[in-house]
């Protein structure tokens, strides 16, 4: 017998499950599978890595090595509908059949195109019952830069800033160090390790000289996203520790593509410089003199780079901003006042002119992160 809270139990336990993939699996989604008998499982399983088995396979592997071969009577929970195309990986819809799965429970639909309910469609013809949509707005919420690429096109970019009270990120001569208390820092590393990229611009490099790895406390080896820093004219210093570790995180500088095909000698060798660090040179259009943000951002996307943060100054977060390539904001407010007009805030000196016109948050939650309170949620187009 199930009930609906049992279902949502399991499905819980499959997204727990699929956490375990946060920055390893780039360009998939995350997904957890729960094989369960009779209100007992029989096996887990997640989809571990890029190219690695899905989720389904996982749990389906360790219910065969645990000896378990009649599935008849066996309920299949995962949090994504179940692939029916040939990717990286076979089909698991072919794989479910095979192994006789009585019943299948997936949170929600899958927003490829090339599946897109057919999995569900695949099973059920195959004589499996199916039940959908459980747990749905967490499923949903898992696997959003995979959802709003499937959409969209674009990558999830998180606009993360660490700000006083009086909304400014450093004071007048720049200091900066550290207005963030410890808890929200290494939150931050955190939160790099389940990205698959940080995104920044070449101010932040000068200013501050940020190796933008992911170091967590207690992991000696969680997942590194990749650097990618905005660099228009190739400026990056030579002596930065971007470039000084380029051969040990990968690392992307984004340049004007025009000035990469009429590149004078100087140019051609601060590439060659670049390159040889260890970075890839990455030319993207431009608009108005600079790169053109929403170029880029479907570029990353198309890499398989859906949850990007983007840690940067006010000049490219404004940038981004105006954009429209920000879809969730992360702040960290921190209990002191700089002052001084001339101390840089959050988003530059270009904003909204009207009330109306400003950009606002949705689904927004507040919270503390030791001395510090964190505001996120998702950003709605100003009017």
């Amino acid at each position: 017998m199930h009930t609906h809270q049992h279902d949502e139990q399991f499905m819980r336990l499959a997204l727990k499950l699929a956490r375990r993939g946060q920055g390893r699996t780039r360009a998939n989604p995350l997904v957890g599978a729960v094989i369960v008998d009779n209100g007992h499982i029989l096996a887990t399983g997640w989809h571990r890595a890029w190219g690695k088995a899905h989720a389904e396979i996982d749990a389906l592997n360790a219910a065969r090595k645990a000896g378990h071969h009649d599935l008849s009577l066996a309920t299949l929970y995962v949090n994504l509908e179940p692939c029916c195309h040939q990717g990286k990986t076979p089909p698991c819809t072919g794989a479910i059949i095979r192994a006789g799965i009585g019943t299948v429970v997936c949170g929600m639909e899958d927003p490829n195109p090339l599946v897109r309910g057919k999995g569900m469609s695949e099973l059920r013809a195959a004589g499996i019952h199916i039940r959908s949509g459980i747990c749905e707005t967490e499923c949903r919420e898992l696997n959003h830069p995979f959802i709003r690429y499937m959409e969209t096109g674009l990558p999830s970019i998180t606009l993360k800033t660490a700000s006083s009270l009086d909304g400014k990120i450093a004071t007048e001569t720049g200091a900066s160090r550290w207005i963030s208390c410890e808890q929200s820092r290494a939150e931050v590393h955190r939160l790099r390790s389940r990205s698959d990229a940080v995104l920044t611009g070449l101010g932040t490099i000068r200013a501050d000289n940020p190796l933008l790895t992911a170091r967590v406390s207690g992991q000696s080896c969680s997942p590194q996203p990749v650097r990618i820093i905005i660099d228009s004219r190739l400026q990056i210093p030579p002596e930065s520790a971007i470039l000084a570790t380029a051969l040990q995180f990968k690392t992307i500088i984004a340049v004007r593509r025009d000035l990469v095909e009429h590149a004078d000698a100087d140019f051609l060798n601060r590439m060659r410089m670049a390159t040889e660090a260890g970075a890839e040179v990455l030319p993207v259009n431009q608009k108005d003199g600079h790169i053109d943000l929403v170029c880029l951002a479907r570029l990353l996307a198309d890499r398989g780079f859906l949850s990007i943060l983007l840690e940067a100054g006010n000049t490219l977060g404004n940038a981004a901003l105006h954009a429209g390539i920000v879809d969730r904001v992360r702040m960290y407010i921190a209990p002191i006042i700089i002052g001084s007009n001339e101390a840089p805030s959050v988003c530059g000196d270009k904003g909204a002119i009207t009330i109306q016109s400003a950009w606002r948050l949705h689904r927004t939650r507040y919270r503390r992160c030791g001395t510090d309170i964190v505001v996120e949620g998702t950003l709605c187009s100003p009017e």
